[in-house]
């Protein structure tokens, strides 16, 4: 009887998962590319796949950990598989990402040129860069993905699936690397899909790395679920293959070098992992407590600077790439991106605002985290940057959800949803409004589940006073 009654929850599960893998696997194959007409469609079914996401992740909880394990692996793979199943369908990043991983094949420095440069003529692709139809008599570019430019100096017609032609590159030297190693083992004709596997084995990477951890901790393997088949991580991993996936696992891997005393090695996982996207630094914050861990930082701010020294010297200073036009593009130099701090500041106002909220972050996560199980602290800091900083692209929080896994901070994953909803319709007030929603899923599960004692040692740690026990988590057996 006992056997039959833990079949029927593994039933279940499987069914949602392969419910789950379905409607993903619909998604990138029938609603196309991301366009102001098809918005709510898109929107309705994410929040399908988060639905069923949620219900699946709190079924496995009545799953044997060996059973759970087995379908967290699994299930990683149906939902992997079915993401990859189409082409990217919110972002055209990975079209650069495959420009810049040709171009270094053919020994030129992905910084050195713009992709509409007639230098490069002979190096594109025609499913970069097809030919323009000369349908109705007049040449023009056809295609969801594909913009119409002008080629530099030439000035002749140029159709291309590359965002910001006229730019050099944002990516850090580290992602560039990863680019040109995909690429090296796919032809030039090879589209979208390399990015895509490579995001996917990544992607399974993590989520065979969290069950290592979670069992060596003797937590509960269904943690790990949080990201094995978050329809965030398939999106934005596997889809859309952003590069952020490869900046999260190398942190991820690098604050737990870190825990373990692998100070050097922690520290060039984290410089690496800082050198594929810059916002991977702020990992450090909450493993600062230890005078070990700054040897760690020392190494990380070597690896980091090292991985540069070849492309400044191909280059100079044309390794910033598109960095400055980025920011302002963005809005973050004249503060008008805070979506939530533009509610009370303006202006430079804002950003000023903007560096005290993450100083006194910072400040409070240092204080407050026991940086041997610096999990919790992490997540405070990651999200409450998130939330200040109120980027408009969810790729971003694929940093913040392995720390939510080790943590065991679900709650957190609300911003995640937040992000994407704004991504896919593009509106400031519902930006806030589902920020906000997020913001008080956060304090009331946080209340609720936090006992009365650990915030009266989270007081006596704020104020200075020195405890043996840790702080900013769960209990020691949680490992939080």
């Amino acid at each position: 009887m006992a056997d039959r009654r833990s079949r029927i929850p593994v039933a279940v599960t499987s069914l949602l998962v392969v419910a789950l893998g379905a409607v993903v696997w619909w998604g990138v194959t029938h609603l196309g590319f991301l366009s102001v007409v098809r918005r709510d469609v898109f929107v309705a079914w994410t929040l399908i796949a988060w639905a069923i996401f949620a219900v699946a992740a709190f079924t496995l909880r009545f799953v044997s950990r060996r059973s759970a394990e087995v379908l967290i692996v699994a299930g990683a793979l149906v939902v992997g598989l079915a993401a990859i199943c189409g082409p990217p369908n919110t972002s055209t990043d990975s079209a650069r990402y495959a420009w810049d991983g040709i171009v270094q094949l053919h020994g030129l420095s992905p910084y050195a040129h713009v992709p509409a440069s007639h230098v490069l003529t002979h190096l594109r692709p025609e499913w970069l860069f097809p030919t323009p139809s000369d349908a109705g008599g007049a040449a023009h570019c056809v295609g969801q993905r594909i913009m119409t430019t002008h080629e530099t100096t030439t000035h002749a017609l140029l159709c291309t699936a590359i965002n910001r032609p006229h730019d050099n590159t944002i990516y850090p030297p580290m992602a560039e690397l990863w680019f040109a190693l995909v690429r090296s083992v796919v032809p030039v004709t090879a589209t979208y899909w390399p990015m895509q596997v490579a995001g996917l084995l990544v992607s399974l990477g993590v989520t065979l790395g969290l069950l290592v951890v979670l069992r060596r901790s003797g937590r509960p393997a269904a943690w790990a679920v949080l990201w094995a088949w978050c329809p965030l991580v398939a999106a934005e991993a596997v889809t859309n293959s952003h590069v952020d996936v490869l900046g999260a696992a190398l942190a991820t891997t690098g604050a737990l070098l870190l825990t373990l005393r692998r100070p050097i090695l922690g520290g060039i996982a984290l410089g690496a992992a800082t050198a594929v996207k810059l916002i991977p630094a702020v990992v450090y914050g909450p493993l600062l407590g230890r005078r070990r861990t700054w040897a760690g930082v020392a190494a990380g701010v070597v690896t980091f600077g090292l991985l540069y020294v070849p492309y400044i010297v191909t280059t100079g200073a044309k390794v910033v790439g598109y960095l400055p036009g980025y920011l302002k593009e963005e809005g973050y130099d004249d503060g008008t991106r805070y979506a939530l701090v533009s509610l009370l500041f303006h202006g430079h106002a804002a950003t000023i605002a903007v560096g005290v909220l993450g100083l006194v972050a910072l400040a409070i996560t240092v204080r407050l985290t026991d940086s041997t199980r610096p999990w919790s602290g992490e997540v405070f800091l990651i999200g409450t940057v998130f939330l200040v900083l109120t980027p408009r692209y969810p790729w971003y929080v694929l940093l913040l959800i392995p720390f939510v896994v080790l943590s065991e901070r679900w709650e957190w994953l609300g911003i995640g949803l937040a992000m994407t909803i704004r991504q896919l319709h593009a509106s400031v007030h519902l930006y806030r409004e589902t920020l906000g929603v997020a913001i008080v899923l956060i304090i009331v599960v946080t209340v609720i589940r936090t006992p009365r004692d650990e915030w009266r040692r989270l007081g006596r740690l704020l104020v200075g006073q020195r405890l043996a026990d840790a702080a900013f988590g769960p209990a020691r057996r949680a490992g939080g």
